[in-house]
């Protein structure tokens, strides 16, 4: 039970990434965004496309990071990843979420997320192949953290669960220390009464996309770390995200990190029950009974 726990809380860290990311667009945008997942799967591409040629432009780069499977050229590909992730986040709203949205209501701009996940879930299965991938071909081994119980973690997990409390620290500082922060909780709260204040309510969504799509991207590559990447991967991924994002409350940052590992927790402790074809099923679970039991989430509040 301890080592389900534990790669839940793993597992965990990744989905709260995606999470905040997601809950920032649907708060701010209003509407459910069924394409945010496949900025995950952009990121992964985009960092393993980088490390490759960082590695033929520099060999050395190609070395490993301590005990890790990590090398330096992913390391600095992660950067250039979320980056370019964020900008395909900001090009995605340009050329059609703002069509859309200006035309037309919630609903459509549902529809249209899902048009663009089938688009880019596609054009990346035609540029990289159906077959999944790695980052490295090594075999690295698990460090025993206890005999009994016994509890085995690779040094790859702990890597992405610390990277990523810290990127949850250091949006947190942000948002809470800066007039950006500031900014965004008034727009989010009331996106006219912003605009009277002298709030630039298009520039403010342009960094609404820029940090989920460097979320997301960061969420993807450490995903790859541990497992293999192919195109479904944000098929996969979006229905724990979006759990995470309803156990929280949309809206709510912090509840969508919580949300995270309560759901990797959830999903990796119900294996103890569950054969492992059926866990799939346990975000679809955790969603109803939130819906039920408390419809705008742990921490998230009652919106006009």
């Amino acid at each position: 039970m301890i080592q389900h726990l534990v790669d839940g809380i793993l597992v965990g860290s990744i989905l709260s990434l995606g999470a905040i990311g997601l809950t920032m667009v649907m708060h701010m945008l209003r509407f459910a965004n069924f394409s945010h997942a496949e900025l995950l799967s952009i990121g992964a591409y985009c960092a393993l496309v980088f490390d490759g040629v960082f590695k033929a432009l520099y060999p050395p780069l190609g070395n490993v990071v301590g005990p890790l499977s990590l090398t330096w050229a992913l390391t600095l590909s992660i950067l250039i990843s979320m980056t370019i992730t964020a900008a395909s986040a900001i090009l995605i709203d340009l050329l059609v979420f703002k069509r859309v949205r200006s035309k037309g209501g919630e609903l459509s701009m549902v529809f249209a997320s899902f048009g663009v996940a089938m688009i880019i879930r596609n054009v990346l299965g035609l540029m990289f192949g159906l077959q999944a991938k790695l980052y490295s071909q090594d075999i690295v081994f698990a460090v025993v953290l206890s005999h009994d119980p016994l509890l085995l973690v690779k040094p790859d997990q702990i890597f992405s669960l610390v990277a990523a409390l810290l990127i949850m620290v250091i949006l947190h500082l942000v948002l809470a220390h800066t007039t950006f922060g500031y900014a965004l909780r008034a727009v989010a709260e009331n996106p006219n009464l912003s605009q009277v204040s002298g709030i630039n309510l298009n520039r403010m969504i342009i960094l609404i996309w820029i940090i989920g799509g460097g979320l997301a991207a960061a969420a993807g590559v450490f995903y790859g770390l541990t497992n293999q990447i192919n195109p479904v991967l944000g098929r996969d991924l979006l229905l724990p995200i979006f759990a995470a994002t309803i156990v929280g409350g949309i809206g709510s940052i912090y509840g969508a990190a919580m949300g995270g590992f309560l759901v990797g927790i959830a999903s990796n402790l119900a294996l103890l029950i569950l054969p492992s074809g059926y866990s799939p099923a346990v975000p679809f679970l955790i969603i109803l009974a939130v819906l039920i039991v408390r419809p705008t989430g742990f921490f998230g509040e009652e919106r006009a």
